[in-house]
């Protein structure tokens, strides 16, 4: 049977958990009182000067997080549910067969390294996309290796959207042992009011909207707006899926268009709410809180989300008219493949 954009449904998601729940980590779901307080809190106004927001009352939402910490994932980041070049090629070796792993040269050393240390051949090409994709069809007339594309496909979509299932049955299970970390207390529901994840291929997004999309959760995306890399934001303005993107935003992982299975999915409003963006020094002032506050390493692409929720005063505001109470939001911390020298560059 053709899979198709129609069979894309929460079960879908579920039988792929059963499938990959032997081979992946179930990574915890994190909470972290300084963080919420800081998102419960109204930014000040000089720090709105010289935005789009400058000389309007900030606005003051109530945020309870709960974070998905798939940088604890096996191979570090959540693309083990699915497919990544570590994922790929630690796959291919507990099958005992080859692979062949095309990676951008200004690819992090730790990500290199760790690909090559499960056995496979790493090719380099260049950053954009469509130098990646002619160097994949080089490789392949070589080996006569069959492509597993990195996020649009229906069954990568699935793996990851076992990310959801399992945030969302996390969630339940921890607000009713512990009701005051809910921003219902007694009254806390059962089901999360929105998850917001990062958005670069869209295969997170959209399968994690995907589990969600026969429940009242909100599922939002969030992007870098460096060189445009807010590609699915502004697709969504245009009403047509943006195809190349060339940004070398320091959230790395988030430098690709997204799919076209994916696009179809996070298209439709009725899956996905919205999709934000936020700068380089905000993604930069979001992971250093995680560093220093919850103390949990973390890569730029995987604070994309959080930085949304404290920054972006559009979210907020949202966040503000629509949950006077205010909101439960889970976040998914997508990966930590970075190094110490990656981060001291970041904050020199």
């Amino acid at each position: 049977m053709t899979k198709t954009i129609q069979s894309l449904t929460p079960s879908a998601i579920s039988s792929a958990h059963g499938l990959i729940k032997p081979y992946i980590h179930k990574t915890p779901l994190l909470t972290n009182t300084t963080l919420n307080n800081l998102a419960s809190t109204p930014q000040s106004t000089e720090s709105l000067q010289g935005t789009e927001w400058a000389g309007q009352a900030p606005a003051n939402p109530t945020i309870r997080f709960f974070f998905k910490c798939e940088n604890y994932q096996r191979v570090g980041a959540f693309k083990a549910r699915g497919n990544h070049a570590q994922a790929l090629a630690l796959a291919a070796q507990t099958l005992h067969i080859p692979a062949y792993v095309v990676m951008p040269r200004i690819s992090t050393v730790s990500k290199i390294s760790g690909t090559k240390g499960y056995g496979a051949e790493v090719i380099f090409s260049g950053s954009t996309s469509t130098e990646r994709e002619a160097v994949v069809a080089e490789v392949q007339a070589k080996t006569n290796a069959f492509l597993i594309p990195p996020y649009d496909h229906f069954d990568i979509i699935c793996g990851q959207g076992t990310t959801g299932l399992e945030m969302q049955g996390q969630y339940a299970a921890l607000v009713a042992e512990k009701p005051d970390l809910s921003v219902y207390g007694d009254r806390a529901e059962v089901q999360l009011d929105a998850v917001i994840t990062p958005v670069g291929g869209g295969g997170l997004n959209a399968g994690v909207a995907t589990f969600f999309s026969d429940k009242s959760t909100k599922v939002f995306g969030a992007e870098p707006s460096f060189e445009g890399g807010d590609d699915c934001r502004r697709g969504l303005l245009a009403g047509e899926r943006v195809q190349a993107v060339k940004t070398l935003t320091i959230a790395d992982g988030l430098r690709t268009p997204v799919g076209v299975l994916n696009w179809e999915v996070i298209s439709d409003g009725s899956k996905v709410a919205g999709v934000y963006a936020v700068t380089e020094a905000q993604i930069k002032a979001a992971m250093r809180l995680v560093l220093e506050r919850m103390k949990v390493v973390v890569e730029p692409s995987a604070v994309v989300g959080l930085a949304v929720c404290l920054f972006n005063e559009d979210f907020r505001r949202m966040v503000e008219k629509e949950a006077p109470e205010g909101w439960d939001v889970g976040v998914v911390f997508s990966g930590g493949n970075t190094t110490v020298e990656a981060i001291g560059k970041l904050f020199t």
